[in-house]
């Protein structure tokens, strides 16, 4: 991105959003009554099964439209596979377990591009649609606000130890990370559109500060963490214990260390859970304080037992600040 801003980019008087701010999806009004949101991801496995695999690409690359509140419509596929030494089989496998996770999402495949690669990489661009007024950005966190997040934390933690084969695709937490990973977003994206809510984005790679920390520099707010209602994964928080950590998750630290305010009393184990870089993550988004109760009671009735609050939003240094 800081090459990005050195470049002389176009701008548009429809072009509604573009990589500030970190945003992972470009808006452009084309009507008056739609706005078209575009983004692409691709990622390299993280699971040995290749279904698997290709149902958590597509989960995570979805992300990037539900964020913004949008539907997505149509999706190429991206693709980077070895010509030789790997069964084209296992390619197959792995575009089956991406089309059931679209025909899941009611997203149309329409085609794709594939290079001879060594590392496997699979995900998609996608086109989604808004209409304008519902759409929903990373900057509108207004003062007062509470902070919610959609899914628990830890999962790259738990993917380093399934490499490092701490446990097998046996294992009730294999499971249990499987199906955070390929869940969508879909039905966090629809409640927060219902609702009439402004202000969310995707966790992944840059782990929850980072991302909330776009948000408090886009939006211009300080943001407030209370480590003791974050969901962590104990799986995760005890592996974490035992040193398996990514080397991302170090690096996001060591970043946000110098740019976010951390308590004395969080403890390492849980500020690098606070940094661990998420796969298919969930939604950090904001909700008004006179909404919490129609937001809780609404996503009883669809079935999203996994909100949870976990700090607000104040006036002040666009900042993170992490407490107990």
């Amino acid at each position: 991105m800081e090459i990005l801003k050195e470049l002389p980019l176009p701008q548009h008087p429809d072009l509604l959003q573009s990589f500030e701010y970190g945003a992972d999806s470009a808006i452009f009004r084309l009507t008056p009554d739609i706005a078209l949101v575009f983004s692409a991801d691709f990622l390299t496995p993280v699971v040995d099964d290749p279904f698997v695999f290709g149902q958590i690409a597509v989960a995570n690359s979805l992300s990037d439209i539900y964020a913004t509140g949008a539907s997505p419509l149509l999706a190429l596929n991206l693709i980077s596979f070895p010509k030789k030494g790997i069964s084209k089989e296992v390619l197959k496998k792995i575009l089956e377990g991406g089309l059931s996770k679209l025909k899941e999402a009611e997203t149309l495949l329409v085609g794709g591009h594939s290079v001879d690669d060594p590392q496997p990489k699979y995900g998609l661009a996608v086109v989604g649609i808004v209409p304008p007024e519902k759409i929903i950005t990373n900057k509108e966190a207004q003062t007062g606000d509470l902070l919610y997040l959609s899914k628990p934390l830890g999962i790259g933690i738990l993917t380093t130890a399934f490499k490092a084969k701490l446990f097998d695709e046996k294992s009730p937490i294999y499971h249990k990370m499987v199906q955070i990973m390929t869940q969508l977003n879909r039905t966090t994206s629809e409640l927060l559109v219902e609702l009439g809510l402004k202000c969310a984005t995707d966790i992944t790679g840059f782990g929850l500060i980072g991302h909330a920390l776009e948000m408090a520099q886009a939006s211009q707010k300080k943001l407030v963490l209370y480590t003791h209602k974050v969901p962590f994964l104990k799986e995760a928080y005890q592996f974490a214990e035992m040193g398996i950590i990514p080397e991302g998750d170090y690096e996001n630290l060591n970043f946000c260390k110098s740019v976010v305010q951390f308590h004395p009393k969080v403890g390492e184990t849980e500020r690098l859970l606070l940094v661990d870089a998420q796969t298919s993550g969930g939604l950090l988004f904001t909700c008004p304080k006179e909404k919490k109760k129609l937001l809780e009671e609404k996503a009883f009735e669809k079935g999203l037992y996994s909100l949870y609050q976990i700090g607000e939003v104040l006036e002040g240094e666009p900042v993170v600040e992490i407490l107990p």
